[in-house]
């Protein structure tokens, strides 16, 4: 099989299994961080097939939505990239990297490393900032059937991996708890460079939120 088939089988499977996915998380999120990803990789050494497969497999089964779950994406990444008759070498670290890549609050040590991974989760990350993250946020925020917005509800900046994924906080509580700590948890100067103008995107954002909730012209 040729690597160009390879992806392409990946794209129609990744297409039919977030079919009825929700808006930010759905095939054009997968879309979004795998352009992201190649970009990026054209600065860095890496393997381009396992940040392809990392790429278009990461979010196969996002835990938010199977009940905090985190062994049901592996899972379905390694039956799929089984199916295809990829080397175990390449399956297992692309299973590592969809176990790794989340933020999961950014409390979590990290112990897996790679350069592919590197890249992945910037790539993942710049999704969740700047014009198209503050739409997946309030996207998600509305599944959720969050609030919008609560003054007496602070942000909580030291949660825990569990508390992270258990919590239910204000939709804009979420730019402090997570997309505004993003730019300076990139990990390539690409992903850097590409975060720091979508980070003062989102800044600008949030100016404008509270001067229109105080009444401000």
């Amino acid at each position: 099989m040729t690597t160009q088939q390879l992806i392409e089988n990946t794209i129609a499977f990744v297409k039919k299994e977030l079919e009825n996915a929700e808006g930010g998380h759905d095939w054009f999120h997968v879309e979004r961080v795998y352009k992201n990803a190649l970009l990026i990789s054209k600065t860095e050494d890496v393997s381009v097939l396992v940040v392809s497969l990392g790429a278009l497999l990461h979010d196969i089964a996002d835990s938010k939505f199977y009940n905090g779950d985190e062994t049901i994406g592996p899972k379905k990444a390694r039956n799929f990239l089984e199916s295809q008759n990829i080397s175990e070498e390449i399956i297992t670290h692309i299973i590592k990297i969809i176990e790794n890549i989340s933020f999961k609050g950014g409390n979590k040590k990290q112990v897996f490393h790679s350069n592919e991974l590197a890249v992945l989760q910037d790539a993942d990350r710049l999704d969740a900032i700047g014009a198209i993250g503050i739409a997946r946020c309030f996207s998600y925020g509305g599944f959720k059937d969050r609030k919008l917005y609560d003054p007496d509800i602070a942000p909580n900046l030291n949660m825990s991996p569990a508390e992270y994924k258990a919590s239910t906080s204000p939709t804009i509580n979420h730019f402090y708890e997570k997309l505004l700590l993003l730019k300076n948890k990139m990990n390539t100067p690409s992903g850097k460079q590409i975060a720091k103008n979508r980070h003062e995107y989102m800044e600008g954002f949030l100016k404008q939120f509270y001067e229109e909730c105080d009444g401000e012209f």
